[in-house]
């Protein structure tokens, strides 16, 4: 106890501006949670939120869970979060090992402004931009595929191209973020490791195997631990400024059926208990991610 009295003391201005941080999380984060009575009740609105209420227990789960639509809506989320994050993971790695042997810098940074430029751009404006690129009739990816004969396709109303077009476009606003990430781990990595490897008759693919990779390990499983958590989370910003009722079978997601069972259809209850479903089950996941971190890769947040 002494030795963290000491600690505060001495360092007591840093721990000072944590404070309107602090403050910010409790408003806007921990306080909001006591809205989550509602998944409990029969929520009428005209009583009030601290009005007298009726409890009706896990009436809104069992609610919820015998809805015909509601597994089709976990299977999306799971399908478009998972294959989200595998190539939100696997593109940085990739782009930041190629930019990594480029020796021209001003090249090298151009190519790094680009990829990341997009991740700036906001989905409503992005979503707008793919709306015109994308369009059937007039859009340039399909003016490119008509050119090659392949025809034209309605990548925003079918919904066999709809999780395609999500994941595709995802990963393209988003990569160029994890990518920087990558590139500022690589430069933690030993350059002698690299000539002691050349001089050992090592190619770049060994050197990148046997170096590259185990150096950006700690890095890889801190941004797998932080994605685990978010599998329940597809991306309501994207999906809801480019779905339509068209799409709903497979680009419907548990933000979107929440947000329109809760603001469209004013149930309030069930809505609350959806999304208590998906913040319970995301804290399972970042828990056991983090569990096998700290187990299998000796990863500490501390």
């Amino acid at each position: 106890m002494n030795a963290i009295i000491k600690h505060f003391r001495k360092h007591w201005q840093l721990h000072a501006m944590l404070i309107p941080g602090v403050i910010v999380v409790l408003i806007f984060a921990y306080f909001p949670m006591y809205g989550l009575v509602i998944a409990f009740q029969h929520y009428v609105p005209a009583r009030g939120f601290f009005g007298n209420q009726e409890w009706i227990g896990l009436g809104n789960f069992e609610f919820i869970f015998s809805m015909p639509n509601f597994i089709t809506v976990i299977t999306n989320t799971l399908s478009i979060a998972i294959w989200k994050i595998v190539l939100r993971m696997v593109f940085p790695i990739l782009v930041s090992l190629l930019l990594n042997e480029v020796i021209r810098l001003r090249f090298k940074k151009a190519i790094q402004t680009m990829i990341y430029f997009p991740y700036f751009i906001s989905w409503v404006v992005f979503a707008g931009i793919l709306v015109d690129i994308l369009s059937q009739e007039s859009g340039i990816v399909n003016d490119f595929l008509s050119f090659f004969g392949m025809g034209r396709h309605f990548f925003l109303g079918n919904k066999d191209l709809f999780q395609g077009t999500l994941i595709f476009t995802d990963t393209l606003k988003n990569f160029g973020f994890e990518t920087v990430i990558y590139m500022a781990a690589l430069t933690s990595i030993d350059p002698t490791q690299y000539e002691a490897a050349a001089i050992d008759g090592a190619g770049k693919i060994k050197q990148t195997i046997y170096i590259t990779l185990p150096g950006l390990s700690m890095i890889i499983v801190l941004m797998l631990v932080l994605n685990l958590g978010n599998v329940l989370n597809a991306g309501f910003d994207q999906v809801f400024n480019l779905y339509s009722p068209a799409v709903y079978s497979t680009g419907d997601i548990i933000d979107t059926y929440v947000y329109r069972l809760g603001l469209v259809d004013f149930q309030y209850g069930p809505a609350t208990a959806v999304g208590f479903f998906r913040s319970a089950v995301s804290m399972v996941l970042i828990s056991v991610s983090y569990l096998c971190a700290y187990k299998f890769f000796d990863y500490r947040i501390f």
